[in-house]
């Protein structure tokens, strides 16, 4: 395994709901290597975006340290923390979160002006197969569209780690596997580094490395030696 990139050090986090302490993370230890394409598993309420939401900076733990490229992220001021998702983090939803009001290429220029050195938009939208559906409104274009669209903002700015959360769990499997091709290429020709979060065990056979969460705890991993090509994909 190449050198870690993310590195999760006695990770805990505790949401205070009322009167009731929610262990959403129990003592995570965990490394992700730079380049690797890393699927995390586990049921509903497991802790799986609450450990997006701490490698992607949207929240801090309660216990330990979450350490990327070297640097402690928990121990970020606003600012500092900031800066890190605008230039090192690319996150993409399960539910698009465009803005309805834009077009698929205002929406990915809203993105790219808050970096000095964006991607070039209509390349973008030619990788995603989109540069002819470029001045349609998100309710003009279907949900795997959409979805394209929105790995195209996450990708404009250049980030070194793409984050997804659930990305396919509202598409139909044909075009669920258009955007995990789309995702793993782009892992595999540019380097980034990319986490995704999914209840869906399928997934897992086109990863680099596989981690299972169970009850806020990570319950095993495992390194397959030879991923499946996503031809083999059958869900």
């Amino acid at each position: 395994m190449s050198e870690p990139l993310i590195q999760l050090i006695g990770v805990s986090k505790v949401y205070q709901r009322a009167q009731v302490a929610v262990h959403a993370l129990r003592e995570i230890n965990l490394q992700i290597a730079r380049g690797e394409f890393a699927v995390v598993l586990g049921p509903s309420g497991c802790g799986k975006s609450t450990l997006l939401n701490l490698i992607g900076g949207l929240d801090t733990p309660t216990e330990g340290h979450v350490i990327v490229d070297g640097e402690d992220i928990s121990r970020y001021s606003e600012a500092q923390m900031s800066a890190y998702r605008r230039h090192k983090i690319g996150f993409v939803f399960q539910f698009f979160n465009l803005v309805p009001t834009l077009t698929a290429r205002e929406n990915i220029e809203l993105a790219a002006d808050l970096v000095p050195n964006p991607r070039s938009v209509d390349e973008l939208l030619r990788a995603v197969g989109l540069l002819e559906r470029a001045d349609h409104f998100p309710g003009e274009l279907s949900g795997g569209e959409q979805q394209r669209i929105a790995i195209a903002r996450a990708l404009v700015t250049r980030p070194p780690i793409l984050l997804c959360d659930e990305p396919t769990g509202e598409l139909d499997s044909a075009t669920g596997k258009r955007i995990l091709r789309l995702l793993r290429e782009l892992n595999q020709q540019e380097g980034q580094t990319i986490v995704l979060v999914t209840h869906n065990t399928v997934i897992a056979k086109i990863a680099d490395h596989v981690i299972h969460l169970r009850d806020g705890r990570v319950d095993s991993e495992r390194y397959p030696t030879q991923p499946a090509e996503m031809e083999a994909l059958q869900w």
